[in-house]
C-alpha cells in the first residue's frame, strides 16, 4: 500500500444515528429541517434577485451566501437521507471525495464570503462616503471570485490530504457523510503527518479570515461608539447584527469539528457539531437576515404575494 492506493472500494456511512431504531426518526426530522433549508435559502436568492430594492453590496454578498447553502446542504443530506430509507449508507471511494471536495469547498467559500461581508458592513459604517466606488459591482463580482476560487484551492489540498493516504479496512465511516477526521481515523498508515499539514492549513484559513472578521467589527464598534445620538448608534449597529449572528454561528460550531487535534476527535461529537455546521446554520442563515430586516422582510412579502406566473 505505499502508493497509497485504497484496497477498499466503497466506504459505508453510519448515518445519522448509531440505533437502528432511531434512523427514521432523525431521517424524517432532517428531511423536514433539509426542506426549511432549500426553500428558505431559495426564497432569498429570489427575492435579492427580482427585488430591484436589494441590488446592492450587502444583499449580492447575501444571495452568494444563499446559494452555497443551497448547494452545502445538497451535498450532504439527500445522500444521507437516502441512505436512512434504504437501509445502506454505501458510498464508493470516488463518490466519498467527491462530496468531500465539494462540502470542503462550499464551507471554506462560505467562510471567505463572510469574510467579505464583514468587510463591506465596516466599509459601510466606517467609510460611508467612498462606499460607492469601494464596493462597486465590479469589486464585489471580484470578492465573490476570489472566495470560490479560494474555496476550490483549500478543498483540492484536503481532499489530496486525505486520500492520498491508503485505506484497507475497516470501511465504515463514522459519521452522515464523507468528511476528513472520520476518514483520517479509518487509514491503515501513520496520518500524523497529514492530520497536522490538515490542521495547519485550516487553522491558517479559518484563524485568518476569523482575525480579518474581528478587526472589521472592533473598526465598526469604534465608529458606533463614536456617534452621539443613541437612535444613530443603533441604526449603525443593526445593519451589521444579523451578520454577526451568522458569523458566529458558524465560526462556533465549524471550529469545534476542525480546529482540534485529531487525538481529541469524538465521533459522537463529531456529528453532532456537524448537524449544527452543516445543517443548521444554512437552515437559521434566512431566519437571521429576514426576521429583523425590513427591506428583506418587503421583498418576500412581494415575492409570496406574486406568486406563480
Amino acid at each position: 500500500m505505499a502508493n497509497g492506493t485504497a484496497a477498499v472500494s466503497v466506504f459505508l456511512l453510519r448515518g445519522f444515528s448509531a440505533g437502528p431504531e432511531l434512523r427514521p426518526l432523525s431521517a424524517a426530522i432532517f428531511l423536514l429541517v433539509y426542506l426549511a433549508a432549500i426553500l428558505g435559502n431559495v426564497s432569498i436568492v429570489a427575492a435579492v434577485t427580482l427585488d430591484a430594492r436589494l441590488h446592492t453590496p450587502m444583499y449580492f454578498f447575501l444571495k452568494h451566501l444563499s446559494l452555497v447553502d443551497i448547494c452545502s446542504t445538497s451535498t450532504t443530506l439527500p445522500r444521507a437521507l437516502l441512505a436512512a430509507a434504504l437501509g445502506s449508507g454505501e458510498i464508493s471511494v470516488p463518490a466519498c471525495a467527491a462530496q468531500l471536495f465539494a462540502f470542503v469547498c462550499l464551507g471554506s467559500t462560505e467562510c471567505f464570503l463572510l469574510t467579505s461581508m464583514a468587510y463591506d458592513r465596516c466599509l459601510a459604517v466606517y467609510r460611508p462616503l467612498v462606499y460607492g466606488v469601494a464596493m462597486s459591482p465590479r469589486a464585489c463580482v471580484a470578492l465573490v471570485a476570489a472566495a470560490w476560487g479560494g474555496g476550490l484551492l483549500f478543498s483540492a489540498f484536503h481532499t489530496a490530504n486525505t486520500f492520498s493516504l491508503p485505506f484497507c479496512g475497516p470501511n465504515v465511516v463514522d459519521h452522515f457523510f464523507c468528511d476528513i477526521p472520520p476518514l483520517m481515523r479509518l487509514a491503515c498508515a501513520h496520518a500524523a503527518a497529514h492530520e497536522a499539514a490538515g490542521f495547519a492549513a485550516s487553522g491558517c484559513v479559518i484563524m485568518s479570515c476569523f482575525a480579518l472578521t474581528v478587526l472589521s467589527y472592533v473598526r465598526i464598534l469604534a465608529t458606533v461608539l463614536r456617534i452621539r445620538a443613541a437612535a444613530g448608534r443603533w441604526k449603525a449597529f443593526s445593519t451589521c447584527s444579523s451578520h454577526l449572528a451568522t458569523v458566529l454561528l458558524f465560526y462556533g460550531t465549524g471550529s469545534s469539528a476542525y480546529m482540534q487535534p485529531a487525538a481529541r476527535y469524538s465521533p459522537l461529537q463529531g456529528r453532532l457539531a456537524a448537524v449544527f455546521y452543516s445543517v443548521l446554520t444554512p437552515t437559521l442563515n434566512p431566519l437571521i437576515y429576514s426576521l429583523r430586516n425590513r427591506d428583506m422582510k418587503g421583498a418576500l412579502r412581494k415575492l409570496c404575494l406574486r406568486g406563480p406566473a
